[in-house]
């Protein structure tokens, strides 16, 4: 299994904080989700962490174990 996490709010949109999925093609990860979260989450501004590292999510596959991270844009004053 691999792990989504959201951050911010689309761990509203998500109802929870993070989501174990089978590892896979991200094209196909999200399409197996709701569709207003995965809209949500292929906002381009919405930055992907895998493993902590900062990805591209063209070509995007998880493997087992893997953790993304989905970073909406921050705001603040």
């Amino acid at each position: 299994m691999a792990r989504l996490v959201f951050l911010g709010r689309l761990e509203d949109l998500a109802g929870a904080a993070e989501r174990p999925v089978a590892a896979g093609p991200l094209a196909d990860l999200l399409a197996g989700l709701e569709p207003a979260l995965a809209e949500a989450l292929q906002a381009r501004k919405v930055r992907l962490a895998l493993n902590g590292t900062l990805v591209e999510r063209d070509g995007l596959v998880l493997a087992e174990g893997d953790e993304l991270a989905f970073l909406p844009p921050v705001s603040g004053g």
